[in-house]
């Protein structure tokens, strides 16, 4: 771990960590159940019937492309998420990483980072769950629902971390079956050619299709990103999972059954829409295209299955979320006034109950107060910016021996992060040309991160945020 803040480590020695984490949370989490939760963090059909519609609208067919170069850097991008989870099992995640290769400070400004994440991608998923719920009961309001998800979801994310897994392992068996019922249906009826999945077209005036540049493709790339996003959860519950060491499995296992999961249904429906310009230019073209080609019945089952998928994924998220702030108050982040209640384990149940809550209560806000269009894109440049701190973590972890007692090692270094680290820069570079704001948020958190960093932590750097030790397969 490489302490670059300025302190009288140099860089490139250890900081001093005189003690492991206290094992407070319940090792009681098998890889398959891990598995589970991870997966319905990811939430493939929520991503299918949420987020990809926005990529459907605004590329047509080549929403396909969109998905797949999103799919080949996700790949990469798992890579560097397995190595670095075998060397940090912690449930800090992803600052996690940085705070131990790249240093404190960089650590924090990533927490800052993946907090704002966390509570963006919350109020995305809970905000879509009015859509798919008012085509069985027509009254209920898209925000109100979704903030009424997302206060149930954090009272059960408070429960056992072993009753979610199974909670979120049968909700993620209805989810699962409501994309194979979308892909049955576009793959049994396919009107649409082949060369349909690498046309790229937008809406022109009239909603008549016109072509659409590659450089949209790209910036649409990182929506998709956001669509696959949630495998390196994984990572955050490894202090709850036994066989800690092959943690890295659950991430690339996750990964793979996501892109799958996705891409299957994506490519059904594209060829299988009787209109790519009425798909594009529909409201809600799930909606529309379960409509015209499985009748009402079929999209009011297949709905109420996504409305279940989308109070799963909201569960499973604000386990994750939770845990991470959890974390940076056990890392002592904050004045003992907040951070200590911030910090605490229920007793009975081992879970962080007042962080989790803290953590709902925000995500609530923010699906009260900010329109879904701008979270999405919010929440797509977030991920750019992440991903770019892991590679960089993965690549600078191998150079200086951090992460040199990794269980897992990745196949291909240094080729995999910088990669990574290429296909980043490209899609930020096209984000920025398309919409600046987006990134200009993540690049304001990250500063805030730096600068809190500076201003509390770093003074007080002999007691706050000194980062322990993991623990490693600790008894139950």
């Amino acid at each position: 771990m490489a302490d670059t803040d300025g302190s009288q480590t140099p860089a490139g020695t250890p900081l001093p960590q005189p003690t492991a984490y206290a094992q407070d949370l319940s090792r009681s989490l098998g890889l398959r159940e891990n598995l589970f939760i991870t997966l319905s963090s990811v939430t493939p059909a929520s991503s299918v019937f949420i987020i990809m519609p926005s990529v459907i609208s605004g590329l047509g067919g080549a929403a396909a492309v969109a998905f797949l170069l999103a799919a080949v850097a996700g790949m990469l991008m798992a890579l560097c998420y397995a190595e670095l989870s075998s060397a940090f099992p912690i449930t800090g995640g992803e600052y996690a990483f940085a705070a131990r290769t790249l240093g404190r400070s960089t650590g924090f400004a990533l927490f800052a980072l993946g907090l704002l994440g966390g509570v963006l991608t919350v109020a995305v998923i809970a905000l879509g769950t009015g859509d798919y719920l008012g085509v069985v009961w027509g009254s209920l309001d898209g925000k109100g629902a979704g903030m009424a998800v997302i206060a149930l979801a954090s009272l059960v994310a408070v429960l056992g971390i072993r009753t979610n897994a199974w909670v979120t392992g049968v909700f993620l068996a209805v989810e699962l079956a409501a994309i194979a019922v979308l892909a049955w249906l576009g793959l049994v009826h396919v009107d649409q050619p082949v060369s349909t999945l690498w046309t790229a077209q937008a809406l022109g005036e009239g909603d008549v299709l016109v072509g659409a540049s590659a450089g949209l493709v790209a910036s649409f790339a990182a929506t998709a990103l956001f669509a696959y996003n949630g495998y390196g959860t994984a990572v955050y519950f490894a202090e709850e999972t036994r066989q800690v060491a092959s943690i890295g499995k659950v991430v690339m296992w996750s990964l793979g059954i996501t892109v799958v999961a996705e891409c299957l249904p994506l490519v059904a429906v594209l060829l299988g829409t009787p209109s790519t310009g009425e798909l594009m230019a529909a409201p809600s073209p799930m909606n529309y295209f379960l409509l015209e080609r499985g009748g009402d019945a079929v999209n009011t089952a297949v709905s109420l299955g996504i409305a279940i998928a989308i109070v799963n994924a909201v569960i499973a998220i604000m386990l994750q979320i939770g845990r991470l702030l959890y974390s940076s108050a056990r890392d002592r982040a904050w004045p003992d006034a907040v951070g200590r209640p911030l910090a605490a384990v229920h007793p009975r149940l081992r879970t962080p109950v007042l962080a989790t809550l803290t953590m709902g209560a925000a995500a609530i806000v923010v699906a009260w107060l900010v329109p879904l269009d701008t979270l999405i894109l919010a929440t797509g440049a977030n991920l750019v910016v992440l991903y770019i701190f892991v590679a960089v973590s993965a690549l600078y972890g191998r150079m200086s021996g951090a992460t040199a007692h990794a269980t897992y090692r990745m196949p291909a270094w240094p080729w995999v992060p910088l990669g990574v680290i290429g296909v980043m820069a490209y899609v930020l570079y096209e984000s920025i040309d398309s919409d600046w704001r987006p990134i200009g948020i993540a690049v304001a958190m990250v500063a805030a991160g730096y600068l809190y960093y500076y201003a509390y932590l770093h003074p007080r750097r002999e007691h706050r945020w000194t980062l322990p030790d993991p623990v490693r397969d600790a008894p139950e």
